[in-house]
């Protein structure tokens, strides 16, 4: 049976191991069993940065009384 992975530490940290797991497999040299879980880690690494992202905009949208603005940079 697999373990369970342990939820990422943060947003980046998710993105840095769906990068790794993405090299990974686009080599091609890992076994099946190997390439199957990676693949299952990174669906959840998926869904943990899209809950990241969405948690982060709601949060956006409160503060900004519920409209959701362009963000405006200063020309740097």
């Amino acid at each position: 049976m697999a373990k369970a992975n342990k939820a990422p530490d943060s947003f980046e940290s998710a993105l840095t191991q769906l990068e790794t797991i993405i090299q990974a497999m686009e080599n091609g040299d890992i076994p099946l069993e190997t390439a199957l879980n990676q693949y299952k880690q990174g669906i959840e690494l998926i869904k943990f940065c899209q809950n990241t992202l969405a948690d982060a905009e709601q949060q956006l949208k409160v503060l900004e009384n519920q409209e959701l603005k362009t963000l405006e940079l200063p020309n740097a």
